[in-house]
C-alpha cells in the first residue's frame, strides 16, 4: 500500500514539474508582441531593440474576446464584417479593420439560428471576403444541439483542425451553458474557451446580449466573460444616425481600439462609415477609409 502511495506521489510530482516547467515565468526572457488575430490601426511601442510600430489588436492568438449588444442590434452583422475582414487582410467593406490570418482558417459557429439563416450569414461573410481560397472558411450551425454537446464538438473540430485555427467565431455563448446565471456552469464555460484558446493557438471572440436596461453583459456568464477576456466590445445603435451601429472598446489588455460605427448597404453587408459623434465628448471623430462601398 506504501509502495502504491508512494508511486502515485511521483506521478503527481512529475505531472507539477512539467506544468512548472510549462508556465514558470523568466522576465529576463524577449518575448514577441502577442500575434494579433484583427487590428485597427497602429501604435508606436518602446522595446530592448528600439522603437517598433505594432497593430492595435481586437483580438491576439490565445485569447478570447466578447461583442455585448442588446437584442437586434447587429451583432451577427458585425461578426460578419469581422470574419470577411479576417478572410481578406483588408476590404473595402472593412475600412481600417485588418486581418491577420497568415494561412489560417476562420471558424465559425452559430449556436442560435437554424440552417438557412446561418448559411445567409456564411454567404454574406464569403462575398465581403472575395476571391479567396473558401477552404480557410468552415461554418456550422449548432443550433440543435445541447449546451454540452456544443462545446465538445468545438473542441472536436479545433483539434482536428489543429495547426490551421486562427479566428474562432461563437455567435453566442449563451447557448453553451445552461443557465446564464449558473456559476458553476458559466465559469467552467470560460475555462474551457481560455484553454481552448491556448491550445489551439487561435482567437475566439463570441457574442452575448446586454442587460435589459443596463450596459453589461447578461448574467454571471457575461461577468465572467468580461474579467476573463482580453477585449470587450459593445455595440450601440447610433443616437444620431438612423441605421448606424457604434462600436466602442469597453475593456482592452493591450491597447484600445478607436471607437468606429458600421452601417449596412443594400445588399445586407456592413460597411464601416466614416465619422462617428460620441454626443458624451460632444466631437465628431475622423475615421480615414476607402470611400467606395458598392451599393
Amino acid at each position: 500500500m506504501t509502495e502504491q502511495i508512494t508511486e502515485e506521489k511521483t506521478i503527481e510530482n512529475m505531472a507539477m514539474e512539467l506544468i512548472a516547467k510549462d508556465c514558470e515565468v523568466f522576465t529576463d526572457e524577449v518575448l514577441d508582441y502577442p500575434p494579433v488575430a484583427l487590428s485597427l490601426g497602429e501604435k508606436k511601442i518602446k522595446t530592448r531593440l528600439g522603437e517598433k510600430s505594432v497593430p492595435i489588436g481586437l483580438g491576439t492568438y490565445g485569447n478570447i474576446s466578447f461583442v455585448q449588444a442588446p437584442s437586434k442590434t447587429g451583432k451577427t452583422f458585425f461578426l460578419s464584417l469581422l470574419g470577411g475582414v479576417y478572410l481578406s487582410g483588408q476590404n473595402i467593406y472593412g475600412g481600417n479593420l485588418k486581418g491577420h490570418r497568415d494561412g489560417r482558417c476562420l471558424i465559425h459557429f452559430d449556436t442560435e439560428m437554424g440552417l438557412w439563416h446561418t448559411q445567409q450569414a456564411a454567404k454574406r461573410i464569403e462575398s465581403m471576403a472575395g476571391d479567396i481560397d473558401l477552404g480557410c472558411y468552415k461554418k456550422y450551425a449548432l443550433r440543435k444541439l445541447g449546451y454540452k454537446d456544443m462545446l465538445t464538438f468545438i473542441e472536436y473540430i479545433l483539434k482536428e483542425n489543429e495547426g490551421n485555427n486562427g479566428l474562432v467565431i461563437i455567435d453566442g455563448v449563451a447557448d453553451l451553458v445552461s443557465e446564464v446565471n449558473d456559476i458553476k456552469c458559466g465559469n467552467e464555460c470560460v475555462r474551457t474557451l481560455m484553454r481552448l484558446s491556448v491550445e489551439y493557438d487561435c482567437h475566439i471572440i463570441t457574442v452575448i446580449h446586454s442587460n435589459y436596461g443596463s450596459d453589461k453583459a447578461t448574467g454571471h456568464l457575461g461577468s465572467t466573460l468580461y474579467k476573463k477576456c482580453e477585449t470587450a466590445i459593445s455595440l450601440e445603435k447610433s443616437t444620431t444616425h438612423k441605421g448606424r451601429v457604434d462600436v466602442k472598446c469597453k475593456l482592452s489588455r493591450g491597447y484600445a481600439f478607436d471607437n468606429f460605427s458600421f452601417e449596412i448597404n443594400k445588399y445586407t453587408l456592413p460597411f464601416v462609415v466614416g465619422d462617428i459623434y460620441d454626443p458624451l465628448e460632444g466631437f465628431v471623430r475622423k475615421q480615414p477609409i476607402n470611400k467606395k462601398i458598392p451599393f
